[in-house]
């Protein structure tokens, strides 16, 4: 293990960030890592804005490699499919596997971020700075300029690395300083969150699935919380009918939802509150090249790489940038210069895939979950996986329930397309000349 007192500076102490200033510590390296926030262990979470998280392999195989993964573990639910909620007739629930034992977990944002800051926290070589704002960096020399409420304050570091998340500060001041280009697509969608609370002292929806109901060019879902309660998510459009802009009186909130939500109103007390005070969020994909400068500042996360949220897969991608960034300063012995243009590489594709991927998955979760046509075609798959095992493999399984990186993930489900369209093809074939056949003895 490395035992070399670099002083490494992690700006984020988000998720991606304290699980980074563990690996970093664990490297033996000093790391700081700075907070624009207050410590988020103490005072009121900020309402509206956790967005459940939907733990899977990716995610747990980083925690898993550090020790935590048994602790975060405690409070999570797991989920082992889909539970659809049609406007009309009975929830239908949809495995996420062919044999239905594998689950993604549902757990809290703020408590997993507090048990990752807590575990950082802990080690003799991280100290934390909250309430720090990063306003200036030097890319050059890595000396950092932060507002905090004593004053202006300078910071110098061997490394920067920027783990503060999809509006990241260090990608917008390698941006300001001409050294990355990036773009920023936002959907034409938002959020905003509302909450079940418990019925009766138990869960009001079953809490094994995540729910959802698919409306066509919307969805709300639902996952479950420990203390029994749902956090709900809207995904609507901004603008026109049917939007976050076209409902504002408590008359209008409560129709809408009656007609086109209906089993929602029963269990939500609070609903036309949560939906007037909660904000509505921004949904988006950030891209930027490069993700490093001269072996000094870094990107990781949604700083270099923000997607949307409709895989599941924000918080474990960004930690499996955390473990690649490791694998990368074992196999360069920490030099820092070659590392991180080495991560890159293996990651820069990855995140490009799993971008796609969610954007298709917004659209398969919204239009197409509650399809006859859908549900059929997932049936069929789920029963080549259980008659052709480790062969065939769904995407979504693959995604979830493993850590095959997600470039190869979309190059081995187009095979597996192409394959199945070829044997259908041939099947067709081979059932159109019997029927010829047929016909031709008839005849005869």
């Amino acid at each position: 293990m490395n035992t070399r007192q670099d002083e490494i500076a992690v700006v984020g102490a988000g998720l991606a960030g304290c699980l980074l200033a563990c690996y970093l510590a664990r490297r033996g390296h000093s790391v700081t890592l700075y907070e624009r926030r207050p410590d988020p262990r103490v005072g009121t979470p900020e309402r509206g804005r956790s967005i459940n998280l939907a733990l899977s392999e990716r995610g747990l195989d980083a925690l898993r490699r550090i020790g935590l993964d048994e602790q975060v573990m405690t409070d999570a639910l797991p989920m082992r499919g889909r539970m659809v909620h049609p406007v009309v007739g009975e929830p239908d629930f949809q495995s996420y596997s062919a044999e239905g034992d594998r689950a993604i977990n549902s757990i809290s944002r703020g408590a997993l971020n507090n048990a990752l800051l807590d575990a950082a926290a802990k080690l003799p070589q991280v100290r934390v700075a909250f309430d720090h704002r990063l306003v200036g960096l030097d890319p050059a020399t890595a000396q950092m300029t932060f507002e905090t409420p004593q004053g202006t304050v300078t910071a110098n570091a061997t490394v920067v690395l920027g783990a503060d998340g999809a509006g990241s500060a260090v990608r917008g001041q390698l941006l300001e300083h001409g050294l990355l280009t990036e773009s920023v697509d936002f959907l034409d969608y938002g959020y905003k969150e509302l909450t079940i609370p418990p019925l009766g002292g138990d869960f009001a929806l079953d809490p094994g699935a995540l729910h959802i109901w698919p409306r066509g060019t919307s969805m709300m879902i639902a996952l479950p919380n420990p203390d029994r309660s749902f956090t709900c998510t809207l995904f609507w459009p901004n603008h026109g009918t049917a939007s976050f802009s076209s409902l504002g009186s408590k008359a209008a909130i409560e129709r809408y939802f009656a007609q086109h939500y209906p089993d929602l109103p029963p269990l939500a007390p609070n609903l036309v509150d949560d939906y007037q005070h909660n904000p509505v969020g921004v949904l988006g994909t950030v891209r930027c090249d490069p993700w490093q400068f001269d072996g000094r500042v870094g990107l990781l996360g949604d700083a270099a790489h923000a997607i949307v949220p409709f895989y599941g897969q924000g918080a474990n991608c960004a930690f499996e940038d955390v473990v690649e960034l490791d694998n990368c300063l074992d196999e360069c012995g920490d030099d820092w210069a070659a590392a991180l243009p080495l991560y890159q590489q293996r990651r820069q594709d990855n995140a490009e895939a799993i971008a796609q991927m969610a954007l298709t998955n917004f659209v398969e979760m919204r239009d197409k979950v509650a399809s006859p046509v859908y549900q059929t075609r997932k049936k069929v798959e789920h029963a080549l996986e259980r008659a052709l095992p480790g062969r065939y493999v769904s995407q979504y399984e693959l995604v979830s329930f493993t850590t095959v990186p997600y470039a190869q993930v979309r190059r081995r489900v187009r095979r597996q397309y192409q394959v199945l369209g070829a044997v259908a093809a041939g099947a067709a074939a081979v059932l159109a000349g019997a029927v010829l056949a047929l016909g031709r003895r008839r005849r005869g």
